[in-house]
C-alpha cells in the first residue's frame, strides 16, 4: 500500500522543522565557535545537537523514499510545508510574535501544497 505524498511531506518537513528547533537549542547552549578542542566537545556532548543530526538523518531518508517513488515536480514544492512548521514552532518554542502577513504567507503556502497534492 502507497502511502500518499502529502502524508510522507508533512513528515518530512516536521523532521526538518524539528530539526532546526532543536538546532537552535543546541546553539544557544554552545560555547562561541573556535578551533579548540573545548569549543568540539561542547558540540557533541550536546543532546539536542545529536538530536537535531537524527532528525536531519531520519528526514533526509525519508526524502530519498519521495523522491524516488512520487514525481518531483510534485513532491519538491511540499517540502514548503517546514516553513509553515517552522512558524508554529516560532511561537510554541521561542515565543515569537507573527504578524497578519506572515499568516497570510503561511495559508497561501499550504494552499499551494494542497493544488500540488491533488
Amino acid at each position: 500500500m502507497r502511502i500518499p505524498l502529502l502524508l510522507l511531506a508533512v513528515i518530512q518537513s516536521s523532521l526538518l522543522a524539528g530539526g532546526q528547533v532543536l538546532l537552535k537549542f543546541a546553539l544557544n547552549r554552545m560555547l562561541p565557535f573556535s578551533w579548540t578542542a573545548a569549543f568540539w566537545k561542547s558540540v557533541f556532548v550536546n543532546w539536542q545537537f545529536v538530536a537535531c543530526g537524527c532528525c536531519y538523518g531520519a528526514g533526509s531518508l525519508l526524502w530519498f523514499h519521495i523522491i524516488k517513488n512520487y514525481p518531483f515536480s510534485m513532491a519538491y514544492p511540499l517540502v514548503s510545508l517546514s516553513y509553515v512548521f517552522g512558524m508554529f514552532a516560532a511561537i510554541v518554542f521561542f515565543h515569537e510574535s507573527v504578524e497578519w502577513t506572515k499568516w497570510l504567507g503561511v495559508i497561501l503556502i499550504m494552499g499551494g501544497c494542497y493544488f500540488i497534492a491533488k
